[in-house]
């Protein structure tokens, strides 16, 4: 039986390879790997970012089932300028991330209509992560913005989205209104500054008394039942056998989830980017019992996933304990901020940590119904029905 994926539109080599298409800066090209595009231009994008050219090649090569993958190339004629926008297709059902009390009504009108709010979408940016702009320049945005109408169109994709991409660019990107697009709060990112001697400090200066009280309560439950040995490494591949196992775990657990790792790209990523990928291992009695993917780049660590072993995590509190011990060796090795993915926010809450707003810019493809689905994204944005996201002080930076 095909999956819904496959029964959507797809762009053909025919339609993708149909010419360059021309922008009013230059020109654009669509390649379909990484590899095909010259290795000068893409090793040059993104550099100096933790998601660098090759965390893009592992996605591309470990990641193939749910995401079908492209490279815009846009070229400046004027200038000789190129930069390369990494973009993805996907079947995408637009209620993912709602409550499900909505999620049940829509799901009742799919049993019928099975491809209702379920489309082809065609989304700019990481599958595994942020956003990132190649190139913040004026002509590179109007480019992209006139490129993918064309790229859209051809691979007959019925919406546009910029995918979780952080506040920071909402001033480079705020020329895609012209373009049609309106931009809606994502999920957000939560971060912290680490201007802390220690977690201890960290504690004592930043949590209220309750909760302060709450997680040395936790510690020393945890600490006589054993405590949890932690080592650092960038490459897990000996141990990988031993660590996918607790990211299943974990994720099977998670209220919303758009990618699943695969074991292939956990251990890539540590052989191939061993300047950026830093691996945190939990062992009690030699046994691993919790692991912590992170990406270190430019003074900030980048929390990206946790794989926990749930026969023993609760009673240890071993989510507490594994950011206590992270958050140490950070400051310790002079990481300026921590900085973690959306969801989970109960615990964020409690532990003082400030959103770092991320937004989607989105567009339907066809000009007549745009204005519509422009109003009903006001409606359909997750982060609108997310109870504790208001808790937070900075709620109104969404």
């Amino acid at each position: 039986m095909n999956t819904l994926a496959e029964t959507l539109p797809v762009a053909t080599a025919d339609a993708e390879a149909a010419g360059t298409i021309e922008t009013s800066t230059g020109t654009a090209e669509v390649f379909r790997s990484a590899r095909a595009i010259a290795p000068g231009v893409w090793r040059a994008t993104f550099a100096g970012e933790a998601r660098d050219a090759r965390y893009y090649e592992v996605i591309e090569q470990t990641l193939p089932e749910k995401f079908d993958y492209r490279y815009l190339v846009l070229h400046n004629a004027q200038t000789g300028q190129t930069a390369v926008q990494p973009f993805f297709y996907i079947a995408q059902d637009l209620t993912d991330g709602l409550p499900q009390n909505i999620r049940r009504i829509v799901a009742r009108v799919q049993e019928k209509f099975p491809r209702f709010l379920v489309m082809r979408v065609l989304m700019v940016g990481c599958a595994v992560g942020e956003g990132q702009v190649a190139c913040a320049e004026s002509w590179a945005i109007e480019a992209l913005g006139e490129a993918l109408a064309v790229v859209a169109r051809r691979a007959r994709a019925s919406v546009i989205v910029f995918k979780d991409y952080p506040s920071r660019y909402r001033e480079t990107l705020e020329p895609l209104r012209a373009h049609g697009y309106c931009r809606v709060p994502s999920m957000p990112a939560s971060k912290a500054d680490l201007d802390y001697k220690d977690f201890d400090d960290y504690m004592q200066r930043r949590l209220g008394k309750v909760f302060r009280k709450n997680l040395r309560r936790k510690f020393r439950a945890s600490e006589e039942i054993g405590r949890p040995e932690m080592t650092v490494c960038e490459d897990v591949s000996a141990i990988i056998d031993e660590i996918y196992p607790l990211y299943k775990q974990t994720l099977a657990r998670a209220e919303f989830s758009f990618e699943e790792l695969t074991p292939e790209f956990i251990a890539r990523i540590g052989r191939e980017m061993p300047d950026k990928a830093r691996f945190f291992v939990w062992r009690m009695e030699g046994k691993i019992i919790a692991f912590n993917f992170c990406l270190l780049g430019d003074g900030v660590l980048y929390d990206m996933d946790i794989g926990l072993d749930y026969s023993v995590a609760l009673d240890l509190h071993l989510y507490f304990v594994t950011w206590r011990d992270v958050f140490n060796w950070a400051i310790k090795n002079g990481v300026r901020t921590y900085y973690t993915a959306p969801l989970n926010y109960d615990p964020k809450l409690h532990l003082r940590l400030e959103l770092a707003p991320l937004d989607l810019y989105i567009r339907h493809t066809s000009r007549f119904i745009n204005p519509a689905f422009r109003l009903a994204m006001g409606f359909l944005q997750p982060a609108r029905h997310h109870p504790i996201l208001k808790k937070f002080p900075n709620w109104d930076q969404l």
